[in-house]
């Protein structure tokens, strides 16, 4: 059946190159889009995914707040406060702060400054994500991170004690970090009383409470006693803060329904290019597969016969876009942009093809079926 199936490809070779540019354009397209959105979205949780938070972690921030990225201060004393109740074994104060950076080749950009206290760091950076320093440097008076992509859109290289200032106090980078990014601005993290000098932050309120669980503790339960405990606050468990600031910067700003309509638009025109293609291709057969059902084919064979040839171009297809997405994947790399192409991305972009290809399929499937040998010698 393969060799036949093979057969019959290579027989008119300007169709079958323009099915399998079809699959790898549209595969190339959705891989793209795909991986660019996961890309986003990791940023848009980034103050949490750059953080050294856990599992079990729990996060209180303000009560009408449902995203990581806009925060209104709360009451510093809550920090203490949660440490009384059972299950609770320690709590931390992390502050995030806007200013403005300037370097010294005159270009002046705005952050978001993280504090934490250390050595813990409870809000980064995490340890991964450390490309240069120490993070213990981070305790000294003037101390800073930096991201070392950022430095593009700084106009300058960033390097360790490098000089620059921020809200006009001299500051001096001890720590470089790599894909420690966030969505809608720049992070960078200090300890929790370098943030509040440099960021003007006041010293009675917080922006972000973290609280870590004695082992065995019941998450759900501290989360629901903090909630009806503390007015004014919410407490999340770290995981569900993070979905939910993707899911209301994704409907807030329609970034869901672009990706998603590129995609969808992406599946349907593959569908098509594939399915009237092969349908010509089969109508330019007809005394072939005519011939074979002469001879004592049946429906049933000759329908597999041409669903052998769909998938044959699936895998082709999908092998030649794949390898295209891990070049944009390596090309983009070096920019900042971390396109993960992981076994989850893989499996679904080879479903679309197989949906595609097979399904694209049927147009010729249900032209051949209708066909008699006598009708057509």
């Amino acid at each position: 059946m393969i060799q036949t199936a093979f057969k019959f490809i290579r027989f008119d070779k300007p169709k079958s190159i323009g099915i399998i540019v079809g699959i790898v354009i549209s595969i190339f397209l959705i891989g793209q889009q795909l991986g660019t959105l996961r890309y986003l979205t990791t940023l848009m949780s980034g103050i949490i995914v750059s953080s050294n938070a856990e599992e079990q972690d729990i996060w209180i921030i303000d009560q009408q707040s449902q995203n990581i990225n806009a925060l209104t201060p709360i009451d510093a004393r809550i920090v203490q406060e949660v440490r009384s109740i059972a299950g609770v074994a320690q709590s931390y104060s992390i502050v995030v702060a806007n200013a403005s950076v300037s370097f010294p080749n005159g270009n002046t950009v705005g952050v978001n400054l993280i504090g934490s206290d250390g050595p813990t760091f409870i809000a980064g950076p995490n340890l991964d994500k450390i490309m240069t320093g120490n993070i213990t440097a981070l305790n000294q008076s003037n101390a800073f991170s930096g991201e070392y992509f950022n430095g593009k859109n700084f106009g300058v290289a960033l390097t360790q004690n490098q000089l620059f200032e921020i809200n006009g106090k001299e500051a001096v980078l001890k720590v470089i970090t790599k894909n420690a990014q966030g969505f809608g601005g720049y992070l960078m993290y200090s300890s929790l009383q370098n943030v509040r000098f440099y960021g003007n932050f006041r010293n009675d309120q917080v922006s972000i409470i973290a609280v870590k669980l004695l082992p065995g503790a019941d998450k759900q339960a501290i989360i629901n006693q903090i909630n009806h405990a503390f007015y004014g606050v919410r407490a999340w468990d770290v995981n569900v803060l993070a979905n939910s600031s993707i899911a209301e910067i994704l409907i807030s700003s329609n970034m869901g329904v672009s990706f998603g309509s590129l995609v969808i638009f992406a599946v349907i025109a593959g569908f098509f290019i594939i399915g009237l293609t092969l349908y010509s291709a089969a109508l330019d057969r007809l005394v072939d597969y005519g011939t074979l059902k002469a001879i004592g084919a049946t429906n049933r064979y000759v329908s597999m016969l041409i669903f052998t040839q769909a998938f044959l171009f699936a895998i082709i297809g999908y092998a030649i876009a794949l390898l295209l997405i891990l070049g944009f994947k390596f090309g983009v790399a070096k920019s900042g942009l971390t396109i993960q192409v992981d076994a989850a991305l893989c499996l679904v972009l080879f479903a679309i093809t197989l949906f595609m290809s097979m399904g694209g399929s049927l147009f010729a499937v249900m032209k051949i079926r209708k066909i008699e040998p006598a009708s057509i010698f």
